[in-house]
C-alpha cells in the first residue's frame, strides 16, 4: 500500500503508453507567472499549492530545464544562496517547499500534514501547509532510535501511524491535526542494530523500512551489515531480508531473502503485490579471465572501475514470499530492457555456484543503472497528480558514492505500471542535481519521493536539506 493511509478500496490501473515529449505555449509561458509569486533568488513568498492537478495529458520525461523556485525565507541557505536549476517534465514546476536538516522519509497524514523522518536526530518533523508562506514545522516525535519510515494504515476504525526504529517497530493511534505523536506500542521487538555486542557498534545499513499490505500484514526490512557476506544470511533474524508480521507484531516469519538493502516498500494500490527498492552490493570483482584494461594481464578476480560502474544492477522488483534474490552469492546482471534480469556466481562469495543455483532463483523485474542507490518510492495509482502518472511508481535515486563518474543515481525516476502490474522502461522526472559528473559534483541527493494529496510530488533531500515540490502548471 502506499504511505497515506491505507483505505479498503479497489481500483482500476489504467494503462498508459509512454509517448513523445511534449511542449506548448502555455507550459512555457506559465512559469513566468510563477515566478512572480515565487522568487527563485530571494523576493517574495512561496506560492500556494496548485489545487486540483491538471498538468500533462501524456507521459513525458524530464527534458525542461527549470529554475528552482525558493520562498524568500529559504534562499539564503546553502545551497540555495546562488541560482539553481533542475530538468523536469514538459508541464511542470519545481519549487524548495521547505527545511529540514537530514531529510529522510516522507508521510501523508490523513489531514495533509507531512511527516519527515530525521534519524540523524532520532525525531519526526511535521510540516503544516500554510498560505503563501513556508510550511509550519513541529517536533512531532523525538528521543526515538533513528527513526526511518512510517506508514499510516487504517484497521477498523482506528488509524494507526507505524514508525521503524532501528531496533523496533511501534504504532500509535493517529488524532488528526495533532501535532505531536500519541502513546505508543512496541509491535516489534529486538531488532538487529548496531547495539549488538558482536557488532561492536558498527551496522552498515541499520535504519529498517516498512510497509503494510491490504490485508494488514507488516513487513520489515532487515538490511544487511555488510557489502556481501555469507554471515549475514545465517543471523537470526537473516539480515539482507523481509519479515512478515501480524499487523499487532506477532507471527513474525521470513517473507523473502537475498535482498542486501531492501529501502522502499510499497503495494500495487488495490493488490497484494509488493514491490520493493534495493541497494545492492559494490565493488564486484571481474569474474573472467579477460584482460579488459589492455594492460596484457588478465583482470580476473580484480577491481575494474569500469566493469564495477555497471555491476549489479540495482533491483526494483517484485516480492514474492518464499522468494530468494541472490545476494550476497549472485550478481544481477544488466540486459537491453532492464527488465527480468538475469543473476551470475558472484566470485568472491559463490565461485562455482555450490552456495547457490543463481539460475535457479527469482530474477529482477526491473532494473536500475547499478549504484544509483534507490531509496524511497511510492506508487501514485490513488494519487492527484496529473492523470497520466497516475498507473506508476516515482522513485527516488540517491546516487553513487564511490563510481569513476556520477552517471548513477542524483535524480527522482518514474516507471508507468500496465494492467497486469508490469513496470515500464525508466523515464527520468527531476534531474539536475549534479553539474559535474567528471568531477563527481552534485548539490542534491533525493531520498525518498510521495504524492502530497494535492497533486503535487514532494521530493525529501538529505544532502540539500530540503523538500522540493514538484507541481503541475496549469494548462
Amino acid at each position: 500500500m502506499s504511505k497515506t493511509v491505507h483505505w479498503i478500496i479497489g481500483i482500476n490501473v489504467h494503462k498508459k503508453n509512454i509517448a513523445s515529449r511534449i511542449q506548448s505555449i502555455s507550459a512555457m509561458l506559465a512559469p513566468l507567472a510563477l515566478l512572480a509569486a515565487c522568487s527563485g533568488g530571494g523576493g517574495g513568498s512561496a506560492a500556494p499549492s496548485i489545487t486540483g492537478a491538471v498538468g500533462p495529458t501524456t507521459i513525458a520525461s524530464a527534458s525542461v530545464q527549470r529554475t528552482l523556485e525558493v520562498p524568500a525565507p529559504l534562499a539564503q541557505t546553502p545551497p540555495f544562496d546562488e541560482a539553481r536549476s533542475l530538468t523536469v517534465p514538459p508541464g511542470f514546476g519545481i519549487r524548495v517547499w521547505a527545511q529540514v536538516n537530514k531529510a529522510r522519509f516522507l508521510a501523508r497524514a490523513p489531514n495533509g500534514d507531512i511527516l519527515v523522518s530525521v534519524p540523524s536526530e532520532g525525531k519526526i518533523v511535521l510540516l503544516r501547509e500554510r498560505p503563501n508562506d513556508v510550511p509550519e514545522s513541529f517536533d512531532f516525535a523525538t528521543g526515538l532510535r533513528r527513526p526511518h519510515d512510517m506508514v499510516f494504515h487504517q484497521i477498523g476504525s482506528a488509524i494507526y501511524l507505524y514508525v521503524a526504529e532501528t531496533n523496533r517497530i511501534t504504532r500509535s493511534l493517529y488524532t488528526p491535526g495533532a501535532t505531536t505523536i500519541g502513546a505508543l506500542e512496541v509491535v516489534v521487538d529486538n531488532l538487529p542494530d548496531s547495539s549488538l555486542p558482536e557488532l561492536q557498534g558498527q551496522y552498515a545499513h541499520e535504519l529498517k523500512n516498512i510497509a503494510l499490505g491490504p490485508d494488514s500484514k507488516l513487513y520489515v526490512s532487515i538490511a544487511s551489515n555488510c557489502n556481501a557476506c555469507e554471515e549475514d544470511t545465517l543471523t537470526d533474524p537473516m539480515r539482507g531480508a523481509i519479515y512478515q508480521y501480524n499487523a499487532d507484531g506477532t507471527g513474525g516469519r521470513l517473507f523473502a531473502r537475498g535482498l542486501r538493502n531492501a529501502e522502499g516498500l510499497d503495494f500495487i494500490p488495490g493488490t497484494n503485490a509488493l514491490w520493493v527498492t534495493v541497494n545492492h552490493r559494490d565493488e564486484v570483482v571481474f569474474p573472467r579471465d579477460e584482460d579488459i584494461t589492455g594492460d596484457g594481464v588478465s583482470d580476473l578476480g580484480t577491481i575494474v572501475p569500469q566493469y564495477v560502474d555497471d555491476i549489479p544492477s540495482e533491483p526494483f522488483t517484485l516480492v514474492r514470499d518464499g522468494g530468494n534474490y541472490g545476494w550476497p552469492f549472485c550478481n544481477i546482471v544488466p540486459n537491453p530492457t532492464m527488465s527480468n534480469l538475469e543473476n551470475v556466481p558472484d566470485y568472491e562469495t559463490n565461485r562455482d555456484g555450490s552456495k547457490l543455483n543463481c539460475i535457479a532463483i527469482d530474477r529482477t523485474s526491473k532494473g536500475i543503472q547499478a549504484h544509483s542507490a534507490p531509496l524511497g518510492f511510492s506508487f501514485l495509482h490513488n494519487s492527484n497528480v496529473p492523470a497520466a502518472y497516475r498507473s506508476g511508481a516515482v522513485v527516488a535515486l540517491h546516487g553513487c558514492w564511490n563510481c569513476t563518474t556520477l552517471k548513477g543515481g542524483y535524480k527522482v525516476v518514474y516507471f508507468p505500471f500496465d494492467a497486469a502490474g508490469n513496470a515500464g522502461a525508466e523515464i527520468d522526472l527531476v534531474a539536475g542535481f549534479v553539474t559535474d559528473p567528471g568531477a563527481r559534483q552534485y548539490w542534491g541527493r533525493p531520498v525518498d519521493a510521495i504524492a502530497d494529496g494535492r497533486g503535487n510530488i514532494l521530493i525529501s533531500d538529505d544532502y540539500a536539506n530540503a523538500l522540493y515540490q514538484l507541481y503541475p502548471l496549469p494548462q
